[in-house]
Formats: structure tokens, C-alpha cells, sequence
């Protein structure tokens, strides 16, 4: 398992929605979500702000799906959190995502929208293995919201949001 200092108390990590199949000539990069993506998006969203779950902080990557999957949670949330894009997020190894969210030093709770197989291997870093697979046999899904606590052991998996 991974240690961050100074940690958030709890970290988010949200794989974006389902987005649409790449069409001809067009990037991986502007792929929106599908309208499946964007009903699941909402609904995550939603059942996350039914929670109170409220991330003090909102960072995603830049690729269209995630800032669409971000949105959903700025709009589910009252008062909004603040949301940051970073360009890093996409296309990026494991390091980055865990340095973007231990240099997150002032704020409470942070929120991660990203892809995968990074989302979720940086939830296993924080986890550890065995809690990963016990928790998401299949894998991490599209608009899988993962709520991780840090505890005086380590990070703990509090629970896990789907539509």
C-alpha cells in the first residue's frame, strides 16, 4: 500500500463514464460520453451528493469524457467544488496520479477524474491488492466512483459508487 504525505483525509477516484466509440478521424482525446456515459455520470453524481460526499477540490483530466464526468459531479454538488483540469492526467502512469494527489496538502478531500487502468491501479496503491479484488472482482467499471479513507493503518476502501 502507498503512503502519501501530507494526505487528504479522502481521496475520490472516479473513472470517467462510458464514452462514445472513436469515430473516423477523430482523437481518443475528444471522444464524448455516450448518452449511456452521460446518464450514468449523472447518476453517480447524484447518489455520491446523496451521500454527502463532497470533495473540497475536483481534478480531472482534460480528455472530453472526464471534463463531461466532472461536470455531472460539479453540478450534483451544492456548494460546487472547485474543478481543476490537468493535461497530465491523460495518458498517464501511475506515479502522476499519485503525486497530483499527495501534492493536494491543503485541501481536506480531493476528487480524481481520470482512465483507466491508471484509476485503478492507483486505487490498488492505496488499498492494496487483495482489498481491490475483494472489492471489484470484475474490475473497476465506467462511472465507478471509489470513496478511500485514510485511517491510523493506512487507506481504506469506505465505498463504491455505481449506477
Amino acid at each position: 500500500m502507498t503512503s502519501i504525505s501530507p494526505p487528504p483525509s479522502r481521496i475520490y477516484l472516479l473513472r470517467h463514464a462510458q464514452a462514445q466509440h472513436a469515430a473516423p478521424g477523430r482523437r481518443d482525446f475528444d471522444r464524448p460520453l455516450s448518452d449511456d456515459g452521460y446518464a450514468a455520470a449523472e447518476i453517480v453524481a447524484d447518489k455520491a451528493a446523496d451521500k454527502d460526499y463532497k470533495p473540497d477540490l475536483v481534478i480531472s483530466s482534460t480528455a472530453l469524457r472526464c471534463r463531461q464526468t466532472a461536470d455531472a459531479v460539479r453540478r450534483a454538488i451544492t456548494p460546487p467544488p472547485e474543478l481543476r483540469f490537468v493535461d497530465a492526467l491523460y495518458n498517464a502512469t501511475l506515479d502522476v496520479y499519485l503525486e497530483v494527489i499527495s501534492s493536494q496538502a491543503t485541501e481536506d478531500s480531493v476528487m480524481l477524474v481520470g482512465h483507466n487502468p491508471i484509476i485503478e491501479q492507483t486505487l490498488e496503491a492505496l488499498i492494496g491488492h487483495d482489498a481491490l479484488v475483494a472489492a471489484l472482482p470484475g474490475g473497476f467499471p465506467t462511472a465507478g466512483l471509489a470513496v478511500i479513507d485514510a485511517t491510523s493503518s493506512g487507506w481504506v476502501l469506505t465505498e463504491f459508487i455505481t449506477e
